[in-house]
């Protein structure tokens, strides 16, 4: 039996890999305080951030398997969230042009009093980027409300030349993780033979 799945985060864009994947979910936002503690590692952050979402969303809808998340992107030990305005952009930009940088995400699945979680990593390389083009892409509007100042599946898809790991994962969810945490916990997500 499938119970149902909530996702507890607003990202349209996690709504929607969901959904690619042929899984029905229901969204309830949960709102967490996502600063970095002292000294926390990225990988140590988005997991608990993710564990957060998903605890909250299982209080609320007990009867529910629940999905919490978060991405970020680490550059050199230090993470980018999403860019307080147009000039953070432009210096995350600037810091990710012409080099490699990880995507992390942590994803947690809160089902039956139990919690389990996984972090993705997935290694993006930007090609060399010029002051013109940062000023561009800053310009559309794209950066905002994105991690690291990016969207891979938009504009920013030209300054991508090669990844290494889960494209979804650097969208916003690796759904791949997310269906293991699902199987692992023993709930079917609809993938049968007739």
């Amino acid at each position: 039996m499938q119970p149902r799945i909530v996702l507890a985060s607003g990202s349209p864009r996690r709504r929607e890999l969901l959904a690619a994947a042929g899984l029905r979910v229901d969204v309830d936002p949960a709102n967490v305080d996502e600063s970095v503690h002292a000294g926390e590692a990225p990988g140590a952050y988005v997991e608990r951030v993710a564990i957060a979402k998903a605890a909250i969303g299982a209080r609320r809808h007990p009867d529910a398997a629940v999905l919490g998340g978060d991405t970020t992107v680490v550059v050199d030990g230090h993470i980018f969230g999403k860019p307080e305005d147009d000039g953070d952009a432009r210096q995350m930009l600037e810091r990710l042009s012409g080099r490699p940088h990880d995507v992390l995400t942590g994803v947690a699945l809160a089902w039956r009093g139990a919690m389990r979680a996984r972090v993705e990593k997935t290694t993006v390389w930007f090609r060399a980027l010029s002051a013109d083009e940062i000023a561009w892409y800053v310009a559309s509007g794209e950066p905002r409300d994105r991690a690291g100042a990016y969207a891979i599946q938009g504009l920013a898809s030209r300054f991508i030349p090669r990844i290494d790991g889960s494209y979804a994962n650097v969208v916003g969810l690796p759904v791949t993780a997310v269906l293991a945490l699902l199987e692992d916990a023993g709930i079917e997500y609809g993938v049968h033979s007739a």
